[in-house]
């Protein structure tokens, strides 16, 4: 009697996996609920200067009711139209400030009933913050007043936030610029209700507009005047104490920058012609000039709707583009310009030229920097040093240049030039200072700059604080942590010549605190923050970094957790989950690097598996799952035989632990990670179920590139077709569970690869459940979608993973015939 009671609770548990389900929201175990309980630490604020602390509190989840709040999905914008706002924009509903080393924190007065805040803005002098505060009518200005550790409210719910950039300083502290709606803006039109005027008409002129597959694209003419009426704003100022007074006419503005000095304004507007084929920012737009009391100076760059571009990765448009101000100086100007007419394919001496310009802004720009590889950004210094960056992803390179900003006629001197995928190699970024116009420039003494790197190594991770002497490139090591039991984390250097600097301390079971290190004195921490570890329930699992080797000798690694409880010298072999993403490399050094660190604390959240560890599961997260492509290889030549290899080693390097029942391996992976565990289950008979979360299946309706793959189906058909697992549902044995957000977002995945792809599993038999979640994007927010997720995913390892029968006997080497 009692077997069968429990034969008819298993089957009770498996029932809603075949059929319909209509029994709503679940929600997981008790011991995966708490921890998705558990409250969330505080986003923490501090100042240059390392003086006051500003910590803001939120829900770590949505509702699946505020996720229902009327959307619209407009040139790659989702926007909230009744509150003018993005409809996905995270917000915070607390705020409470500190000094840095005191041990309590003061509760900030005046906050508004039921806050949503965010876009928090520092005022140059760094003694106030400005935020929007959405209410149920629209979006407000309010300021934060760090010292008295209040706020008020500048404006009512009229700010326009459709397009971002609604919230930028005057150089005086005293007042902000602010995007706002237009008094005459049309109504929208209900595209739903919408009577068709005539056919939507797309047309090819003859150019090549190989663009990736971007979602919320416009697609009629509807869609074109609803996004005109919510980019529209009017600039207006407004005074701390409230006045509001005129500055712009409305216009589609993208985004407004003050120069360095305060006296002037750099401002983006979009016209048209729209495009279906592209997001808004790659719409045509003017940027113009205007002087600290809106007064229109001149046009400086008029861009083109960017279709049409050359194929490849490294591809770009043509004429000026990264236009921004120069930080040292003003008010100057930079941009850039290709040299190969945006196209990778054209060999050149120099890919782009960077030039300046000064105010007045008229006429030419000058000559300042040129690189040999496409050009992505520039760290200033002062009138003779500058740092110049850029990066090839064809080669995984990329260089560091040391420049003369003032001697444009001199060729720069690359003072770094390595692969950017190889961590061993990495020198680490500059360390910036504030200057006197309140921007981050270079950190210098004389000629000598400092670096801060992750400091990873066959060693270990071990974070440093380098001197670079500038004219002869010798650095000198500052400091390096020591730690071998704790991970420690450099954020910023507060004062150079005191030696304090900001850091992050965590181990596996001692939740990320800050401290000020003197890097002078020997163990010198002082606390700045003194959150509690939420999950105490995972504060004794082991875990630890394992390292293994492929079939073909590629060292390997992956973050192993035991079950909780688990008697280590008994060693029961248990069930396990492994969950991975792959990732592409030209060449195997920097594929085998170790960059996981196993004293970072343990921390859940609703995509980890970590969860499964309170239910009896071996995990192993972040397993590395390389794709290596060397010289003129490229890495998808070979995916699936290095997708399998990768699999078995692991699962073999688990095995050899003793650890356990290798019958009972799940995988799992969300994103790229979803099509790999499609193509594991079809193409390897090591697992005992998948879990695919938001997934793209059929390769062939991202056939202009996707991932790291730049070649289009008509270049490599043969790539596509083998890499896709809808071209091999017939081999699909194993249970698979497809989750997949209604609403995804991402370039690629449309909810649409889940549905057909389980369509075919279904119509050629295979075991699978598609769960398709309302209203979620590409990453789900929803407290119940997510405890719903993780229902799904308990459910289905349960049945399909724990309780398999592990007399099913595996192929020795895992791969199909």
């Amino acid at each position: 009697m009692k077997k069968l009671t429990l034969l008819l609770a298993f089957l009770i548990c498996l029932s809603p996996l075949v059929a319909q389900d209509t029994d709503g929201y679940q929600k997981p175990p008790k011991s995966i609920l708490d921890l998705v309980d558990a409250p969330l630490a505080p986003s923490v604020l501090l100042d240059d200067k390392g003086e006051n602390v500003v910590m803001l509190f939120r829900d770590p989840y949505k509702s699946i009711a505020e996720l229902s709040e009327n959307e619209l999905r407009l040139a790659g914008l989702r926007i909230n139209p009744k509150t003018n706002i993005g409809s996905r924009t995270n917000f915070w509903n607390n705020i409470k400030v500190k000094k840095a080393t005191a041990t309590s924190d003061t509760q900030v007065s005046g906050l508004p009933e039921n806050p949503r805040l965010s876009n928090f803005s520092w005022s140059p002098n760094q003694k106030m913050i400005a935020c929007l505060n959405t209410t149920n009518e629209g979006v407000e200005v309010w300021v934060l007043n760090i010292e008295k550790a209040s706020v008020k409210k500048l404006t009512n719910a009229t700010v326009n936030a459709n397009m971002g950039d609604a919230l930028n300083w005057f150089k005086d502290n005293n007042a902000l610029l602010v995007k706002m709606l237009p008094g005459n803006r049309n109504a929208l039109i209900n595209v739903d209700e919408a009577v068709p005027t005539g056919p939507t008409i797309s047309v090819s002129n003859g150019e090549k507009a190989q663009n990736r597959t971007y979602q919320d694209l416009l697609k009629n003419p509807n869609d074109e005047a609803n996004f005109e009426q919510l980019a529209i704003s009017e600039i207006k100022k407004v005074d701390l104490n409230g006045t509001v007074s005129n500055f712009l006419d409305s216009g589609m503005y993208r985004s407004i920058s003050f120069s360095p000095d305060g006296n002037y304004v750099l401002v983006s507007k979009i016209k048209r012609p729209f495009s279906y084929l592209v997001p808004y920012y790659r719409f045509p737009y003017d940027e113009m000039i205007y002087d600290n009391k809106g007064t229109f100076k001149t046009t400086v760059n008029e861009v083109p709707l960017d279709e049409v571009r050359p194929k490849g990765f490294m591809s770009t448009r043509m004429g000026k583009r990264d236009m921004s101000w120069r930080d040292d100086k003003p008010a100057t100007l930079t941009y850039a310009m290709a040299q190969d007419k945006g196209d990778p394919e054209i060999e050149v001496g120099y890919r782009d030229i960077v030039y300046q310009l000064d105010a007045p802004f008229t006429g030419s720009g000058k000559e300042i920097f040129k690189t040999k590889q496409r050009y992505s950004g520039i760290t200033w210094g002062d009138d003779n040093i500058a740092i110049g960056t850029d990066y090839w992803w064809n080669t995984r390179n990329t260089k560091t240049y040391l420049f003369n900003p003032s001697n444009g006629g001199k060729d720069a001197k690359i003072i770094s030039d390595r692969n950017y995928q190889d961590q061993y190699s990495d020198p680490g970024s500059f360390v910036t200072k504030r200057n006197e116009y309140d921007r981050s420039v270079l950190a210098l003494d004389g000629s000598t700059a400092y670096l801060i790197g992750d400091g990873y190594s066959e060693k270990g991770q071990f974070p440093f604080i380098d001197e670079i002497n500038l004219k002869t490139q010798k650095t000198n090591r500052l400091y390096e942590s020591a730690y071998t039991d704790k991970k420690e984390n450099i954020y910023e250097m507060i004062d150079i010549k005191k030696g304090k600097v900001l850091v992050r301390i965590e181990s596996q079971n001692e939740y990320p605190n800050y401290y000020f290190r003197n890097i002078k004195k020997k163990n010198d921490l002082t606390p700045v923050t003194a959150f509690e570890n939420p999950f105490k329930s995972l504060q004794d699992v082991h875990k630890e970094v394992i390292t293994y080797k492929r079939d073909d000798g590629l060292e390997l690694e992956g973050t192993l957790y035991l079950p909780v409880g688990y008697d280590m010298e008994k060693k029961e072999k248990m069930p396990m989950i492994l969950w991975a993403y792959p990732r592409e490399f030209k060449d195997k050094n920097s594929a085998s690097q170790s960059t996981s660190n196993p004293n970072e604390f343990i921390y859940p959240y609703y995509g980890s598996p970590v969860y499964w560890v309170t239910r009896g599961y071996v995990v192993l997260d972040d397993a590395a799952f390389p794709i290596v492509g060397e010289g003129d290889e490229e890495p998808n030549d070979t995916f699936r035989k290095q997708l399998v290899g990768n699999a078995k080693a692991a699962i073999d390097a688990v095995d050899d632990l003793g650890y356990i029942d290798r019958t009972r391996v799940g995988v799992g992976g969300h994103s790229y990670g979803a099509f790999m565990v499609a193509n594991l289950l079809s193409h390897s008979d090591l697992f005992a179920a998948g879990i695919a979360r938001s997934g793209a299946y059929n390769r062939t309706l991202t056939p202009f590139g996707f991932q790291s793959e730049e070649r289009s189906y008509w270049d490599s058909p043969e790539t596509y077709n083998t890499m896709s697992p809808f071209m091999h549902a017939d081999k699909m044995k194993t249970p698979l569970l497809l989750v997949h957000g209604e609403a995804d977002n991402n370039s690629g995945t449309y909810p649409l690869q889940s549905e057909r792809y389980f369509n075919a599993l279904k119509g050629l038999g295979a075991p699978a459940r598609l769960v398709m979640l309302p209203k979620e994007s590409h990453g789900y927010r929803a407290k119940e979608s997510i405890l719903h997720l993780l229902w799904e995913q308990d459910t289905w390892l349960e049945t399909y993973v724990k309780n398999r029968n592990s007399n099913e006997l595996k192929t020795s080497e895992g791969i199909k015939k």
